[in-house]
């Protein structure tokens, strides 16, 4: 195996510009977005149904959370792959949304915590004070601890949740869906080239991950300058 060559990078790049940059680049933001948005709704009934009163409620969702983050997300990915197109006919050939449907799942867990935790974080005082104004569960919950307060605390941990499952989406190369590393195995497949195509779709990782990085960062210190 030949050490990396620079015109080797330079030559693969020029050649698959366009399988990195369009088809990888998208398909990893797509199935990151997919990931967060779908994955955030689910976390807050998940975080909801831990902080509920009802005991069932709060059983279930700590077994599915505990289970979640106790097992490999490889794993996940090969059970939801195969169990679900077995159990939706529907979904035979849907690599893609069966991949997706894992990835929100297994996000939903952990963004869960912090939506609980950082609903947690508000000062008990503050939903008294709102219980004695006559307010219900639903007010006190959405008008004086989650959008207020709670959403500040939660939104920067959302923007990593995003990176992260940027770097995670390269498990899904595993199923060759479309995503970065997928792209990665089709080039090194046709070039014979291991190392110059891994050096490409890491500096795009490196790319996206601190451009995200850094608009997140803009975000959470406008919210930081709000506060004052």
């Amino acid at each position: 195996m030949s050490f990396i060559k620079f015109e080797n990078i330079v030559k693969l790049f020029t050649k698959y510009w366009e399988k990195f940059l369009v088809t990888g680049v998208s398909y990893t933001l797509l199935l990151a977005a997919i990931t967060v948005a779908f994955g955030a709704v689910i976390a807050c009934l998940l975080a909801g149904m831990k902080l509920s009163k009802i005991a069932p409620l709060r059983w279930l969702s700590t077994a599915y959370i505990e289970i979640i983050r106790g097992t490999p997300m490889l794993l996940q990915l090969y059970f939801f792959y195969f169990a679900l197109p077995a159990l939706i006919p529907a979904l035979n050939k849907q690599k893609f949304l069966c991949i997706a449907i894992a990835l929100v799942c297994n996000s939903a867990a952990y963004v869960s915590e912090v939506i609980r935790s950082g609903i947690q974080s508000v000062d008990a005082g503050q939903s008294e004070a709102a219980m004695s104004l006559g307010m219900n569960s639903f007010q006190r919950t959405w008008y004086i601890l989650v959008v207020p307060q709670a959403l500040k605390t939660i939104l920067p941990a959302l923007g990593n949740e995003f990176i992260m499952i940027v770097k995670d989406t390269s498990l899904a190369s595993t199923f060759f869906i479309g995503d970065l590393m997928t792209q990665y195995l089709i080039v090194r497949g046709a070039s014979y080239l291991p190392l110059e195509p891994l050096v490409i779709v890491g500096v795009i990782y490196f790319i996206l991950t601190f451009l995200l990085s850094k608009l997140f960062g803009f975000f959470e210190r406008r919210m930081s300058r709000a506060d004052r």
